[in-house]
């Protein structure tokens, strides 16, 4: 059984998504609340965030919905406190929602060497069971040092939102 859910994806720049009304992040959602209902209904606890924008930051937004019929918690684990201290001032609102959680915790004060990465990442792995993931393995980004990681991990299962899942659900939704 599925009780903590490490959620990690694309960003919004790696999506070229710009504005909260870009009409993706409705079909984006939709995946988000297929593969979140199904988790739930099987005794889905927690979810666990790395405070990103992009995929992160609509998960938490949809899982706000859940929190009351399914006692659906929320933790964030920021690699750093110093995360997210240069964004501008939209994106440090976004991140706001990220602290406002059932629990935040920082890994490290600040950066000191790339060992800090790999440290993160299995802690991340190591307290969770398994991981819902926006990637495509044919668009990568860095995010593939994480499910590499995860890839070599004995029983971790990665549950795939890739864009052939994002291209069926809008056929889906435009009747096609």
């Amino acid at each position: 059984m599925i009780k903590n859910l490490l959620v990690q994806g694309y960003s919004a720049f790696d999506l070229g998504i710009f504005s909260d009304k870009d009409p993706k992040l409705k079909i984006i959602k939709k995946a988000i609340d297929e593969r979140l209902e199904t988790y739930l209904n099987d005794g889905l606890e927690w979810l666990v965030f790395g405070g990103n924008l992009g995929f992160e930051y609509w998960v938490l937004e949809e899982a706000r919905k859940y929190s009351k019929d399914y006692g659906l918690k929320c933790s964030t684990i920021f690699p750093f406190k110093t995360h997210g201290q240069n964004w501008n001032e939209a994106n440090r609102a976004k991140l706001q929602k990220f602290k406002q959680v059932d629990f935040v915790k920082y890994s490290f004060d600040d950066y000191q060497d790339p060992g800090q990465f790999r440290a993160y990442d299995q802690f991340l792995i190591e307290n969770t069971d398994a991981a819902l993931v926006l990637y495509d393995s044919e668009n990568e980004t860095k995010l593939h040092f994480l499910i590499d990681m995860m890839g070599k991990w004995p029983n971790y299962p990665i549950d795939f939102i890739t864009f052939e899942n994002l291209q069926n659900i809008a056929e889906n939704e435009n009747g096609d």
